[in-house]
Order: structure tokens, then sequence, then C-alpha cells
């Protein structure tokens, strides 16, 4: 049997900064035939964008750190550290929502775009898609606070060498799966990066 799915309601149980919907639904099973009607919520958001900051004649990733309502629940871990990211407005592109983002949340220009992944963040209850990117800026002045007013955004923005960004990683230190997933496609792929954007960078 193909895979397939029915919804049988659906409602938006709450509208606000974000939206929450619940759905009854019912969906094929793998050993034949349909599942009981489900009830579920749904949580959702639009489509969004991160993007890993790096200067490769430095060898630096740009990190900043903020405060985030899903981690409050652990005080101690309410501020994070993370990645460049937003969401795409409407008529907006992925891409140009990693320019846009670089420049509000870092003070940086990207240089080069390459893009890593597009994928879901958390599928069990979110249908935010995530496309990720990795950005060539120059870190040579990267640091202070920014963010915009109007967003209420305090971000602390750092360059830190690829090493210690890793090492960081391996200590715990990134407890959110963006920059997570980031850092490891850079811990891959970083020399083929840096031969190819300080190639380009030199013609």
């Amino acid at each position: 049997m193909d895979e397939q799915f029915e919804i049988l309601n659906s409602r938006t149980v709450y509208a606000g900064f974000f939206r929450l919907e619940q759905y009854t639904l019912k969906h094929t099973l793998f050993n034949g035939g349909w599942s009981s009607p489900l009830t579920r919520e749904l949580f959702r958001r639009g489509n969004c964008v991160a993007v890993l900051l790096y200067d490769p004649n430095r060898d630096e990733v740009v990190v900043i750190e903020q405060f985030r309502v899903g981690a409050i629940l652990q005080p101690q871990r309410a501020w994070l550290l993370e990645i460049v990211a937003g969401a795409i407005e409407e008529g907006e592109t992925a891409e140009e929502v990693a320019y846009r983002e670089a420049r509000e949340e870092a003070g940086c220009e990207i240089l080069d775009l390459i893009e890593i992944q597009s994928f879901y963040t958390t599928p069990g209850g979110s249908s935010e898609w995530l496309t990720l990117f990795c950005g060539r800026v120059d870190s040579s002045k990267v640091g202070g606070i920014h963010g915009l007013n109007e967003e209420d955004e305090d971000i602390r923005v750092n360059a830190v060498k690829f090493e210690v960004a890793f090492q960081m990683l391996e200590d715990g230190k990134f407890e959110s799966g963006i920059p997570i997933i980031a850092i490891q496609w850079l811990y891959i792929h970083r020399g083929k990066l840096r031969e190819n954007w300080l190639n380009r960078a030199t013609t």
C-alpha cells in the first residue's frame, strides 16, 4: 500500500507570535491497513534559514549568544551559543534571508554563500523547514552586541578559531541542534572549502 494520510479535522488552537493547530488524522501502516484516528498538535511557523559564517583566511567561525525562551526550563542554560538564523518573510528567498540576518545579527557581509542542506528541525511536532548555509565572511572586525531593537534582539557576537569552536562542541558548549550540525559539517568539509574559497579570493 502506498504511504497515505487523511486529515479528518483541523482547527487553530492559538494564533500569536507562533500558531498552534490541532489535527485529527489517520495514516496507512507499514503492515497494511490504516491507523486509528490520531489527535496531534502542530506548532506552525514559516520556513527558516541558518548560516554558519566562516572566514577561511583567519580560519574563524562567527558564534552568537542570545537568550532563548525554549531553554528556560533549565535556567542555567537559557543563553545559548548559536549561529546566525532567521525566518523567511513573504517575498524573500532563503539566500536573501541569509545575507540579511548576517548583517542584522552579526554585523557581517557575506562574500560567498553555499547551501549545506535543508531539513525539518523537529518534525515530531513542528512544521519548521530550515535551509542551512555556510557563508564566507571577513571576521577581522567581528564582535560586539547586535540585533534589531524592534525585534527585542540582544545578541553577543564573537569570532573564534575553528579549533576552539570544535572543542566547544566536543565539550558540550553548543546545546542547540543547528550549530552542532553546521560545525560538524565544517569539520568534514573544511579543507576543501578553504581551498576553494581562498583560491577564489585570489583570482
